[in-house]
């Protein structure tokens, strides 16, 4: 279950203000319909998050059982840091917008997510947790905590939201994984 919470909090915080976030709310105003653009945004979360995850679990099986937490943690103050530099908007006309809701979004999210902190978390926390399904399962559900209310009540939200703030949350919070995964490592030692 840690796992789950982690990968699911961790995720939700840090795309507030993300790219993908701009993303959603760029989709929304291109297309009227919600619901394909949700579902879009869950297939391409759960393909690419899932890429994301194995690769993260076959890391860890390569990685001395010794140096993985020492590596995991530097990727946890990393990716804490990163979330301090605001995303830009690049979600200009593309020529997947043809496409219709589902396939532009389906499309649109899956490229979005390459590289992005989000999926670098979801490498992270699946070398850091077992239960690779977990992981999956709470970064996509996260993924959707934080875009679905951006895609219902759209520029009204985003207008209301402390971006810093939560930039500053999600460091925080990755920053707390960092402390955690030393902290077992040190126990178990």
């Amino acid at each position: 279950m840690d796992a789950f919470l982690s990968s699911t909090l961790a995720v939700a915080i840090a795309e507030i203000g993300d790219k993908t976030q701009l993303l959603s709310l760029f989709l929304v105003a291109r297309y009227a319909r919600r619901l394909p653009i949700i579902l879009g945004i869950f297939v391409a979360t759960v393909l690419n998050h899932a890429l994301s995850a194995m690769l993260g679990a076959w890391v860890a099986k390569w990685i001395p059982d010794a140096w993985l937490p020492w590596i995991l943690a530097v990727s946890f103050v990393a990716i804490a840091l990163w979330l301090l530099i605001p995303d830009k908007d690049d979600s200009d006309d593309s020529k997947f917008l043809g496409m219709g809701a589902f396939m532009a979004t389906t499309v649109m999210f899956f490229i979005a997510e390459i590289g992005d902190k989000t999926q670098v978390a979801t490498v992270v926390l699946a070398a850091r947790f077992t239960e690779t399904v977990w992981v999956i399962i709470g970064t996509t559900v996260g993924m959707l905590l934080a875009n679905i209310p951006v895609i219902m009540a759209g520029k009204w939200l985003m207008d209301r939201l402390p971006l810093a703030t939560a930039r500053i949350g999600a460091s925080v919070l990755f920053i707390v994984l960092a402390i955690a995964t030393v902290w077992a490592a040190l126990a178990t030692a």
